[in-house]
């Protein structure tokens, strides 16, 4: 795999060891526009890969350092989600701009950028997360097209939930709410909207805006375990 360096200034210590990577969509209009952006300093934003729609990756902040990418966020309580991750932006007008399906070639690049990370440092395929997982009040990136069943066939990350839903009529929803909150989503009772549509959008689509239905449920007893 071959890396471009393209430098950001925008950065500073990590303070800590890695042990996930955030996946984000980059949402402008075009790759360049995006490179060019997490490398002004006056944005003050920045990650430390970014993967273009023909699998040019480039590189803008060494694993090191704590990109500037994950924002207000959190995860299984933490906050500082950029100090102990590796973000990735990956090039995609995002639904501002005509959300778009991911090229093979591109996703081929993120899972070959994802193992080389994963050299480097211990990062377990249940935290490799999207930005919504982290930040499901602000974000939805990288979408309802982000193939996460192809990472999931590589080892690199969890996918989606295969099943029919059985399983999940025996789960009541406080404890279907304790098992969201169990697998890392900000979710606290009476204000866990946002942090289950985020693990709908990711791992059971078919149920999206659907409340702690049965597939939901089934979905949640399936991934807490």
């Amino acid at each position: 795999m071959r890396v471009t360096e393209a430098p950001s200034p925008n950065f500073d210590d990590r303070g800590r060891n890695v042990d996930m990577i955030v996946l984000h969509y980059t949402g402008m209009k075009t790759g360049a526009e995006a490179l060019a952006r997490m490398r002004d300093p006056e944005a003050k934003v920045s990650a430390h890969y970014m993967v273009e729609r023909n699998g040019d990756v480039f590189r803008l902040v060494a694993e090191d350092k704590r990109a500037w990418h994950a924002g207000v966020a959190s995860w299984k309580g933490e906050t500082d989600i950029n100090a102990r991750a590796v973000g990735i932006e990956i090039v995609n007008p995002g639904h501002e701009f005509g959300y778009e399906e991911f090229p093979d070639v591109q996703i081929g690049a993120v899972i070959a950028l994802i193992k080389d990370i994963r050299t480097r440092h211990d990062v377990s395929p249940a935290m490799v997360l999207g930005h919504s997982d982290v930040a499901p009040r602000r974000k939805e990136d990288p979408g309802e097209k982000f193939p996460w069943e192809r990472l999931a066939a590589e080892g690199v990350a969890v996918g989606p939930y295969g099943g029919d839903g059985s399983g999940g009529e025996g789960v009541s929803c406080d404890d279907a709410l304790k098992r969201l909150q169990a697998i890392g989503y900000d979710a606290s009772a009476g204000d866990h909207a946002a942090g289950l549509l985020a693990f709908q959008r990711r791992f059971c689509p078919a149920s999206l805006g659907q409340g702690f239905d049965r597939r939901t449920k089934a979905a949640l007893l399936s991934l807490a375990d």
